[in-house]
């Protein structure tokens, strides 16, 4: 491991939509990641849910992938044989489980082009979820941090690695924001701000927490009159009777088919639309999970 590279908290959104990568000028540098806020990534630490994980090796020689779910999204990771403390952890754990990660950033392009990013874990640790919400506070203050940094970055008149370093950026900093204006434009903040909405809704769900990117507004949410009190009770309301029906049609613990859940949802006043939208809530929070694409399953900790 590397000490000198920083181990970032942020979030699966953020990674999973970067595709371009840097290596450094010394021999033997690192290769990073650039994110679309400028984030120059070689090292992560996330948290999150692991819900899935599957020996594709042998056992002999064990390679796993698994996926880790956070606020939004989902990193996907790779452990073999050559980080041993990694793969030791990822066999014993009891999937689904709280788990701390610290790994290295990986992209691989595929033949048409795309860039999947991944983590190839150093180390695994099962956690508690208090251990998941202080890292979902962390990374919600630094992404908050890195969208100011890049408003000032813009404000610049040139935004030139050279010119934000002398305009009072650090060097690996004007030199993320350089390479990212110049390969991804200018940034959208929308869907970063949502994340940072999503995560304070999880960490403090009793609150009203509304930046203007309620579940069912979607481009629109000026024109969206609101009950705050009402619609967070009817949304509780909706979650808890989803939670006793995935329950109640998971009877061979393989989890409850979709298209039942749906059924039984629509039987009790809840539309298909509503039930996308409450079980984005429940994988968010950590309640359910998709064992594959047809199916939910409830988290029991």
């Amino acid at each position: 491991m590397n000490a000198r590279e920083t181990a970032w908290r942020l979030f699966a959104g953020e990674l999973n939509s970067s595709s371009a990568s840097v290596k450094g000028n010394e021999e033997m540098s690192p290769t990073y990641v650039v994110t679309r806020l400028g984030a120059m990534v070689n090292r992560v630490m996330v948290a999150g849910v692991l819900t899935e994980k599957e020996n594709i090796g042998s056992e002999d020689e064990p390679l796993w992938r698994g996926r880790v779910q956070d606020v939004g999204g989902s990193f996907f990771i790779n452990v073999g044989k050559f980080q041993p403390e990694a793969a030791s952890a990822i066999a014993e754990l009891e999937v689904p489980a709280f788990v701390a990660i610290v790994g290295k950033v990986k992209t691989y392009t595929a033949d048409d082009g795309r860039v999947f990013v991944s983590v190839r874990p150093e180390t695994i640790v099962q956690v508690q979820e208090d251990v998941r919400r202080q890292w979902i506070l962390s990374a919600a203050r630094s992404l908050w941090d890195r969208l100011i940094r890049m408003k000032k970055a813009i404000a610049v008149n040139s935004t030139s690695e050279k010119d934000l370093t002398a305009a009072g950026f650090a060097p690996e900093e004007a030199k993320g924001i350089d390479l990212a204006l110049n390969r991804y434009g200018m940034p959208d903040s929308s869907p970063y701000v949502k994340t940072i909405q999503d995560a304070l809704r999880m960490l403090l769900p009793g609150s009203v927490i509304d930046f203007g990117f309620p579940e069912d507004v979607g481009g629109s949410p000026d024109e969206i009159e609101m009950d705050p009190e009402q619609s967070s009770a009817d949304r509780q309301d909706m979650e808890d009777t989803i939670l006793r029906i995935i329950t109640e049609l998971d009877t061979d613990g393989r989890g409850a088919p979709r298209d039942e859940v749906e059924r039984r949802a629509e039987a009790e006043g809840i539309s298909a639309t509503e039930l996308e939208e409450i079980s984005d809530i429940l994988m968010d929070n950590g309640m359910v999970y998709e064992p594959d694409l047809k199916r939910l399953k409830r988290i029991d900790y």
